[in-house]
């Protein structure tokens, strides 16, 4: 019934308790997951889970703390790999300007060559956004990213602005942020757009929802973050997590 459409599987943390880790979220009804690469090591685990996990997809990219030493061998593997029926999504890829580990720069020439990719191979983005947001919905327009669309990964921006990303293709990812109870903008954003462009999404191990904040995040909390948000918008958990999975269907062609 639930789908998390943004979990890192594989992080060093669940190696070991990969079987419990997915076995405890599928009691608790999710059903699906979406494994996110970050950088090469972890876009590679994210597509062997993937192979060997018939519940679980890959998405493979390169975040923007993570381009540096990357070289034109990775964007020809990356091309090559997210053509696997298993890999859904580029991604994560974007800007990130709250950690200085890279240029603007940088980051800039290699969220330009995800776009490239996936566009080539018709399969939509994973957008990873920290203090950038004008920046990043510029860069989606300019690329006409549109073309296969994608999904704010986390969306921290207003609700002024998610519109304007939907209007561009994407859809717009909540996750354990909106349970917080000092979070007014994430909850403004999924009370005041159409539920047709929302995605649920742990993030885990990061970013866990109330009352677990501060602690490891895993998938089995989708529940909670998808409660918060039908509690948002005054409707049933049951069918707005149903038009979740619709909605990751629809994008992702699951």
């Amino acid at each position: 019934m639930y789908i998390d459409t943004h979990v890192h599987l594989n992080d060093e943390r669940f190696k070991d308790r990969l079987e419990e880790i997915i076995s405890e979220a599928e009691e608790a009804g999710v059903s699906r997951f979406i494994c996110v690469g970050y950088n090469l090591q972890t876009s590679q685990e994210a597509l062997k889970i993937a192979s060997e996990k018939p519940q679980v997809y890959a998405s493979l990219g390169f975040h923007p703390t993570e381009i540096k030493g990357l070289q034109e061998k990775d964007y020809l593997w990356l091309e090559e790999m997210a053509q696997n029926e298993k890999v859904l999504a580029i991604g994560e890829c974007g800007f990130d300007f709250h950690w200085e580990t890279t240029t603007k720069e940088e980051q800039y020439e290699a969220f330009v060559r995800q776009i490239a990719i996936a566009k080539k191979i018709k399969k939509p983005l994973i957008i990873h956004c920290r203090d950038a947001m004008q920046l990043t919905l510029e860069v989606l327009i300019s690329q006409n990213a549109r073309e296969v669309g994608g999904v704010m990964h986390s969306y921290s921006g207003s609700k002024e602005m998610a519109p304007l990303f939907i209007k561009e293709n994407f859809m717009i990812g909540i996750g354990g942020p909106v349970t917080f109870l000092n979070a007014k903008a994430p909850k403004e954003v999924v009370a005041s757009i159409d539920e047709n462009y929302l995605l649920s999404e742990t993030d885990a191990p990061y970013l866990a929802p109330h009352p677990y904040r501060g602690k490891e995040n895993r998938p089995v909390y989708i529940p909670l973050i998808v409660a918060k948000m039908a509690e948002l918008r005054g409707t049933d958990q049951t069918i707005l997590a149903k038009t979740i999975m619709n909605n990751a269907r629809k994008l992702f062609k699951i």
